[in-house]
């Protein structure tokens, strides 16, 4: 919901034709509460699908400890994603500035009614640090995700005879939890992955065009929607 409101709004309102809505602590605060927003959605839905696969493989699961695997551990570990992308984003809250007038547009990254004034150099050294974090986060996910489908196809082989034996024509449980983690991880993947390109495509580009920032804007609201 952060990540949709804090970016879509603005963006919303800049493609209807709306100028200079936002002011300097406007523009620092949007950008800042999407950045932290976004980072804490890719980052536990990473941390929740590792969990789980702790929890599904019985090897893992008995090796760990009961505090490890407790509701409290977790929300341990969210918070220290919220307390991480808080302290990580401080950047962009202090580089983003209000609208700037026509005559400096060709000097800074303009985002239709925000601006930002990070040196070139310091720009592509944080578009390469968000890139590589969010490519772990999705290597992360793509490992859990796959252990979850081996550990419910081993499963389902395990207990083949039993379904074999049922009159019930329904998928078994397995199948079904099988296709939902695909469909999940597929989408996260595809969604995210995508964004990451466009938005150092971006940051790269002297004067990237209002078309190509809607369409990475489109994708990278395509998972949280």
């Amino acid at each position: 919901s952060l990540v949709l409101c804090s970016k879509g709004i603005p963006q919303t309102m800049a493609v209807f034709g709306l100028k200079s809505f936002l002011d300097e602590a406007g523009c620092k605060l949007v950008f800042y509460v999407h950045r932290v927003a976004r980072g804490v959605s890719l980052s536990t839905t990473c941390l929740l699908s590792g969990f789980q696969a702790i929890k599904l493989c019985p090897s893992i699961s008995r090796r760990m400890d009961l505090q490890i695997r407790s509701p409290e551990c977790i929300v341990f570990c969210c918070f220290l994603c919220w307390i991480l992308h808080l302290v990580v984003n401080i950047p962009i809250a202090r580089y983003v500035t209000g609208p700037v007038n026509s005559k400096n547009m060709s000097m800074e990254q303009i985002y239709r009614y925000c601006s930002s004034q990070l040196p070139g150099i310091f720009f592509s050294v944080i578009a390469v640090i968000y890139t590589f974090t969010d490519g772990m986060c999705l290597a992360l996910m793509v490992w859990t995700s796959g252990s979850m489908v081996l550990i419910l196809h081993r499963h389902k082989q395990r207990v083949q005879h039993i379904h074999s034996s049922s009159l019930s024509p329904r998928t078994s449980r397995e199948t079904r939890a099988t296709h939902t983690i695909l469909i999940l991880v597929s989408m996260f993947v595809s969604f995210h992955a995508l964004a990451s390109i466009l938005s150092y495509w971006i940051t790269q580009m002297q004067n990237p065009s209002h078309w190509l920032r809607n369409i990475s804007l489109l994708v990278s609201s395509g998972f949280p929607t």
